[in-house]
């Protein structure tokens, strides 16, 4: 009985100690390099894959349902040696209540990712230093992933997450890469951590919150009242479009949101959508396609 009870806890223990945040996908697209094939592209893959989902980012535990869904795509478009040219696009969702329904969080294309690497290094991460703008690109982007998807489930349940990406931001800044300074544009990682993290953007932490807690997760009993409250989120984001219009954070969102918003208020019980769809068209005109398939 006793060996029993021992064993029972150890089992749930390692279920603990193994609760990491993320169920991420890598795939590595090297046809431009010409050479696609090449063995270091399927190691780098399988190590990214094993470093994004076994290393524990947060003091937080996360039963295996509860793990963030994410993809990681990097394209190489050139190499030389341990130097790699490349881009990532990064993509993450979470589950919705009471159905099998993924809802987007995250819709990223960082540009700014030259990276050095060599055959089967280790991929250690720490927050305090600075030795390779792989592992730092990565994680920036696991933690902002974990930052939006507590914004969903807790007003400004991400800003603890998001600080940290920003410490990432800071010592990143010494190694001379690009997309960790303010010198970096407007489409950079600091760009867009510097909005998450300011004031002049707060309502988005409170939009994120009320689109999917109280909208998404109540569309299953209640589409009706749930469809009113998305609405009202997505308008409270003209006052961010109104002090920044254009925002790399806005954009992004409606990167991530556009299609999921145009199904939503094109099928299921009506509401008056007509201030709805003149916030759209202002705040994300380059999305005008999705916002004028809107059936009401």
């Amino acid at each position: 009985m006793c060996k029993k009870i021992v064993l029972l806890f150890i089992f749930i223990t390692s279920q603990f100690i193994n609760a990491q945040e993320l169920n991420c996908t890598i795939s590595i697209n090297a046809e431009q390099t010409g050479q696609p094939n090449n063995q270091i592209f399927r190691t780098l893959e399988t190590q990214l894959t094993e470093f994004i989902n076994t290393t524990i980012w947060t003091d937080k535990n996360y039963n295996n349902q509860e793990k963030i869904d994410c993809n990681m795509s990097i394209i190489i478009n050139s190499f030389d040696s341990n130097i790699f040219n490349a881009t990532i696009q990064i993509q993450a969702s979470r589950p919705i209540y009471q159905s099998t329904y993924s809802s987007p969080i995250y819709n990223y294309n960082d540009k700014q990712f030259n990276f050095s690497y060599v055959e089967f290094q280790p991929l250690v991460f720490n927050v305090n230093s600075f030795d390779s703008n792989l592992v730092s690109v990565i994680a920036f982007h696991v933690y902002t992933i974990i930052g939006l998807d507590s914004d969903t489930f807790e007003i400004d349940g991400g800003e603890s997450y998001f600080s940290t990406a920003k410490q990432i931001v800071n010592t990143a800044a010494t190694g001379g890469s690009k997309g960790w300074k303010s010198t970096d544009g407007k489409q950079s990682r600091y760009s867009f951590n510097d909005a998450l993290l300011s004031q002049v953007y707060k309502e988005f932490h409170t939009v994120m919150y009320n689109y999917h807690r109280l909208g998404m997760d109540k569309m299953h009993n209640s589409p009706k009242i749930a469809k009113t409250t998305i609405s009202a989120a997505i308008n409270t984001l003209k006052g961010i479009n109104d002090r920044r219009p254009n925002s790399y954070l806005l954009r992004t969102f409606f990167d991530a949101k556009s299609d999921e918003i145009q199904r939503i208020f094109s099928d299921g019980p009506a509401i008056n959508v007509t201030s709805l769809i003149n916030n759209l068209n202002r705040i994300a005109p380059t999305k005008r396609s999705s916002w004028s398939k809107i059936r009401y």
